[in-house]
């Protein structure tokens, strides 16, 4: 028996040797555990589970890869990346009392499509396997609806990350330097993501998708602090890890430090490559403004030239132009004119042949979409779609993600109607089975869809009526050899019932066969010896007859 700590909530696990799953006594959440087969693994995953509790999730991370380096098929390890890579925190619900997984790193790309998570599977056994999956589910439905509704947010030009409160609830002077920036930039025209205002009235509803949303679409971010600890605080590391991924992904962004009464050596290693402003400097916060600007609105010398930027349309009389086309477009698209929406959308391409919203336009004429949210309903992937390769050519970041995660549910929607064709099939040969061979059918087509609905659990259903009908043929075919009363045959009869042993009176016939066996081998020895005999005797008999009546005639 050996200890371990709790995922959700700390509490003290006690884990039975060749356990794989628990259920918490303080918390009442099922989850899973790993095999503590050392001190050392068992202390690392102390520390690892330690940050992940603590919503440090890069840190537990790469624990749980160090685990991974000593032992590749530990499946909890797998699992743990998986957690930390959509930054999973599970939080008690008020109304249940249960932990619930909430996403505060969300991906465009699927929990399903991710290598750890199917590595996971892999090495996971039935009992983890089972609560993985069902975790996966809940996982991948919070982010499809943290996507949904983040593809509804206008884009934002800048991103200040600060640290709002200290660890006394009271207002730190971050706070105060960062909206003097809000007001600065937003008297500037830019459209800024600043939690203090822009999520004032999303009080009681997830903040995620809005995150999400303003990290992806941010030209610019400021991550500004006045103590190294503020820098380093979860959700303040959790929102510029994620920026740099995305820089480091090849996304055109800048992440600008900016720091005040403090050493710049404090600040955190991953910025030891970027330029940090110092903000006690005079003239700092117009400084910050102007380079802001240079990025986010680049003067007509510092363009890009037009074949390496064609993402967004700079020209504000061209703009002007465009803007009431592109309109037109959609409103045919709205009413079903097709036509007309593709003779806009070439008028909008002769004027800009880079427009990227003009090529969505086109797009959904080809699937004849009236909405956005129609070309899911397409229900054919749109990867070889000229209009689709120009949208990631040339439309923003925004747009781009947008479309990309349309196709993408498109692959999902079709997944599942494979998978419950599938799924219908095998419900169907497991009601009308009744041999082994077609349970074992139901049960393999079920494990090919293992993540869908209860497959895994029918499958396991399917192999123990496998195994029924398995017994039940053997003990069938006992029963018909024991009645045929001959010793080869009882022989049979106990070849089946050695092989089902407790399986109804098998144990009793069996008994009974080995008893009778012995008594049906003399019978059939004397029967074998008097059928030997019977020539010899017959053959004396019929000559003594012969004799008796030569005799007989002799005398007469």
């Amino acid at each position: 028996m050996s200890i371990y700590k709790c995922k959700m909530c700390g509490g003290a696990l006690e884990i039975g040797d060749g356990d794989s799953v628990a259920v918490c006594e303080y918390c009442g959440t099922k989850q899973t555990v790993p095999r503590l087969d050392s001190e050392k693994r068992a202390n690392l995953y102390d520390r690892a589970n330690h940050f992940f509790r603590n919503d440090e999730f890069d840190k537990a991370m790469g624990i749980y890869e160090q685990i991974l380096s000593e032992d590749r098929t530990d499946a909890e390890a797998y699992w743990s990346i998986v957690l930390c890579r959509y930054g999973v925190e599970y939080v008690e619900d008020p109304s249940t009392h249960k932990r619930m997984p909430t996403v505060n790193r969300t991906q465009f790309a699927s929990i399903f499509s991710d290598e750890d998570y199917k590595s996971a599977l892999e090495y996971a056994d039935g009992y983890q396997k089972s609560v993985y999956e069902e975790q996966a589910k809940i996982i991948d439905k919070i982010q499809k609806d943290i996507l949904a509704i983040s593809q509804q947010e206008e884009p934002f030009d800048v991103f200040i990350c600060y640290k709002e409160t200290d660890n006394g609830g009271r207002r730190t002077p971050d706070s105060v330097l960062a909206n003097e920036l809000y007001h600065e930039l937003t008297e500037e025209g830019f459209k800024v993501f600043f939690s203090r205002i822009t999520l004032e009235d999303k009080i009681g509803t997830a903040y995620e998708p809005y995150i999400f949303s303003a990290l992806n679409s941010a030209k610019v971010m400021v991550v500004l602090g006045t103590r190294p600890e503020y820098f380093q605080a979860a959700w303040v590391k959790n929102e510029w890890s994620r920026y740099l991924a995305l820089i480091r992904n090849g996304e055109k962004k800048m992440l600008i430090p900016a720091y005040r009464d403090m050493d710049p050596y404090d600040l955190p290693e991953e910025f030891s490559h970027l330029q940090a402003q110092d903000m006690s400097k005079l003239g700092f916060m117009q400084d910050l403004v102007r380079g802001i600007k240079k990025i986010a609105e680049p003067g007509e010398e510092e363009r890009p030239r037009a074949e390496e930027k064609g993402k967004e349309i700079k020209s504000s009389k061209k703009s002007q132009e465009i803007e009431p086309l592109l309109k037109r477009v959609f409103l045919f698209l709205e009413d079903g004119d097709f036509e007309s929406a593709d003779e806009y959308c070439e008028r909008v391409l002769d004027m800009d042949p880079e427009c990227g919203e003009a090529y969505l336009g086109k797009l959904m004429v080809e699937l004849e979409a009236e909405k956005q949210e129609d070309i899911v309903d397409y229900g054919i992937t749109f990867d070889d779609s000229s209009n689709y390769e120009k949208i990631l050519r040339f439309g923003n970041a925004k747009l781009i993600a947008t479309v990309k995660a349309y196709n993408e549910q498109i692959i999902r929607n079709n997944e599942l109607e494979r998978q419950k064709e599938v799924y219908d099939t095998a419900i169907s040969i497991m009601r009308e089975a009744n041999t082994q061979k077609k349970f074992e059918e139901a049960a393999v087509a079920f494990e090919s869809i293992s993540t869908y609905e209860d497959a895994v659990a029918l499958a396991g259903e399917c192999h123990e009526k496998a195994e029924i009908a398995w017994r039940e043929t053997a003990y069938t075919i006992a029963r018909k050899k024991m009645s045929e009363n001959r010793a080869d045959a009882c022989e049979e009869a106990i070849k089946q019932l050695e092989i089902i042993p407790g399986w109804r009176d098998a144990d009793e016939l069996l008994n009974a066969c080995r008893q009778s066996l012995e008594t049906l081998r003399v019978k059939e020895a004397a029967e074998q010896r008097f059928e030997n005999w019977f020539p010899v005797i017959f053959m004396l008999i019929s000559i003594v007859v012969v004799v008796l009546i030569f005799v007989l005639v002799s005398f007469i």
